[in-house]
């Protein structure tokens, strides 16, 4: 067996032998996650319906698990790499799918929020471990670009298949059968991955410092609340109070880290411009991504009155474009140059979020089948080509922590989307005027979301409550155009970014750390 831990040799590692089974199994924890964050957007119309969640507290059961996995991925890389990827992965899993059955079974908003903030724990567990052990398992430069684009490229079949499966089980089950599937996926990791993967730590570590983890926590939760608080509600004492309680936990982190002599997060890593690069167009590209992925079920569901498993189904170009994209993404960026394709490919994404500034309820498929088709193809290329650069920037001790502050970026980018691109949706959506004869606890309603709308309008007599699933419907169009338009002027941005912080990065041809 090849050891994990490098020596200060030049000599070439020999393969694993079991390195392609070994991501396997990584891919299903890949499944896991990206099926879970899936299934949740496509089961959101049923749960609003049943649950009966505010529209604030049908954005924090969206981004609750965003906002702990976020503050926690570090901490979790860093301990990852302490005592042992595999060990944290395997753990984490079971967690997973033990939290899943609290979610499959939570009969408040209240108690689904708290659901979905302990599977942001354990979820925080799985993603930079994955990437960790890939980075320790593959040698090669150009195999390990091989194995990052399935592992990218699973990660958007997850995202296809959450929807397709999440929709026939919301079809014949209650909604809360979507969060069972993680289950089978869980047993069979942990079962195949406890003799196939091989165990990977940095060989000197130091503690584990439980007040980084604590700031990094605190820090992150904080900023993230305040921006979303500020967004929905406008800035009072309170989120004023989060905000700068927050920044100040940052503020700390930063320092302590680099006072520690075994920091949490070796902020050395951040003087890498390649690094740094990547890192950033990762977190824009999401937050412009966000809101799309978050209302695109809902406008299929509600607006264009498909049933779910047929929104599972329209959502799958996406899918196939992101797969397709990854498995090429390393050959296209060391034929041409890694600027060339991540900026390429985010400018691609920008350009497809515009044309859906021209959205109506009755826009054809087509249109939006060729949007989502370039979105899947540009992320695909961009987001496989940012996570080999952050790999290769560091050593392969310190691939923990590296995975996480890349996963940090796009779920820190997914919260931050939700809240201000929701926020977006939400405002303009809430000011639309009721139609006349509309009683006002209907209109109060239909106010709060436009699942409350369609229910709402049920008990209201025919003309009536078509009347206000319409401008409920208009009102919903609206703030999905404008959330698209903003969305895309972060991806041409971020693009433009990308290709000055990108210059002169290349991925690794040969092997040797």
């Amino acid at each position: 067996m090849t050891t994990i831990h490098g020596t200060a040799t030049e000599t070439r590692p020999v393969p694993r032998p079991g390195r392609w089974l070994a991501l396997a199994v990584l891919v299903l924890a890949v499944l896991l996650v990206a099926v879970d964050a899936t299934v949740l957007g496509l089961a959101t119309p049923f749960l609003s319906e049943d649950l009966r969640p505010t529209g604030t507290q049908l954005l924090w059961i969206g981004d609750i698990y965003s906002f702990v996995i976020a503050g926690l991925l570090v901490s979790m890389g860093s301990l990852g790499d302490r005592i042992g990827r595999k060990r944290l992965l395997l753990s984490g899993a079971v967690a997973f799918g033990a939290v899943s059955v609290l979610n499959t079974y939570a009969s408040s908003p209240g108690m689904m929020i708290l659901a979905r903030a302990l599977l942001g724990v354990a979820g925080a567990t799985l993603m930079p471990a994955t990437l960790a052990l890939i980075r320790n398992i593959f040698h090669d430069p150009k195999e390990r670009s091989l194995a990052i684009g399935i592992w990218g490229a699973m990660a958007s079949a997850g995202a296809a298949v959450g929807p397709v499966v999440g929709g026939f089980l919301l079809e014949h089950f209650w909604w809360g059968s979507v969060f069972l599937i993680n289950l089978p996926v869980m047993a069979v990791l942990v079962l195949v991955g406890v003799r196939t993967l091989p165990e990977s730590r940095d060989p000197a570590p130091g503690p584990w410092d439980m007040t980084s983890v604590l700031l990094s926590l605190v820090g992150v939760v904080g900023v993230v609340y305040a921006v979303k608080e500020a967004a929905a509600h406008g800035p009072g004492w309170d989120v004023l109070a989060a905000g700068a309680a927050g920044a100040l936990a940052l503020h700390r982190f930063v320092r302590r880290q680099l006072t520690l002599p075994a920091p949490l997060l070796d902020m050395r890593l951040f003087h890498h411009r390649g690094f740094s690069g990547a890192v950033l167009a990762d977190l824009l590209t999401i937050l412009g991504l966000s809101g799309l992925v978050f209302f695109l079920s809902q406008f299929l569901q509600l607006v264009q009155g498909r049933g779910p498993l047929e929104a599972g189904l329209a959502e799958l170009p996406a899918a196939v474009g992101a797969v397709t994209a990854g498995l090429i993404a390393g050959t296209v960026a060391r034929r041409y140059s890694v600027r060339a394709v991540v900026a390429g490919g985010l400018g691609a994404i920008g350009l497809a979020l515009a044309v859906l500034t021209v959205l109506s309820r009755s826009t054809g498929y087509p249109l939006l089948g060729a949007v989502l088709l370039i979105v899947g193809i540009g992320a695909g290329f961009s987001f496989t080509v940012t996570a080999d650069v952050i790999l290769s920037s560091v050593p392969k001790e310190q691939a923990g922590s590296a995975s996480a502050v890349s996963e940090t970026a796009y779920e820190l980018g997914a919260a931050l989307g939700i809240a201000l691109l929701g926020s977006v949706v939400t405002g303009v959506y809430r000011g639309f005027p009721a139609p006349a004869g509309v009683p006002a606890d209907a209109v109060s309603a239909a106010h709060e979301s436009l699942g409350g709308a369609v229910e709402a309008a049920a008990g209201l007599p025919g003309s009536s409550g078509q009347a206000l699933v319409t401008v409920a419907q208009d009102a919903f169009v609206d703030g999905f155009r404008l959330a698209a338009g903003v969305g895309a002027a972060v991806l041409l941005a971020t693009a433009a970014a990308a290709w000055f912080l990108l210059r002169g990065q290349k991925l690794e041809e040969s092997s040797g750390h």
